[in-house]
């Protein structure tokens, strides 16, 4: 079973950067699809950045599109999600998760099994 440990959210000023990484086990994530996810107070959660098996091709949703970028090492079984020029809209918590198919990522994410505990990113204005 997949096992998601996702770290690196906090406390930052609108404008500001935060780098997320998660550390995926229990797969072989080199087969894997991988996508970040934020789920705003209140609010469900929705897919922010996907990024293909071997990173060659990545996806963005509007809100994020230039301001984030998602990456992974596969050797390190970890994906990661740089955020920049960050906004207080980008309030949430944040998971990554992921699908052997490549467009599977891009599923509602209420389908997927099991999450990690996610990060928690405040931006303040």
């Amino acid at each position: 079973q997949v096992q998601l440990e996702e770290s690196g959210g906090g406390l930052v000023q609108a404008g500001g950067s935060l780098k997320l990484s998660c550390v995926v086990s229990g797969v072989t994530f080199s087969s894997y699809a991988m996508g970040w996810f934020r789920q705003p107070p209140g609010k469900v959660r929705e897919l922010v950045a996907a990024i293909t098996r071997n990173g060659a091709s990545t996806y963005y949703t509007a809100p994020v599109k230039g301001r984030f970028t998602i990456s992974r090492d596969n050797a390190q079984n970890t994906v990661f999600l740089q955020m920049n020029s960050l906004k207080p809209e980008d309030t949430g918590d944040y998971y990554c998760n992921g699908d052997p198919h490549e467009q599977g990522v891009l599923k509602d994410p209420r389908t997927f099994d099991s999450w990690g505990q996610g990060t928690q990113v405040i931006v303040s204005s």
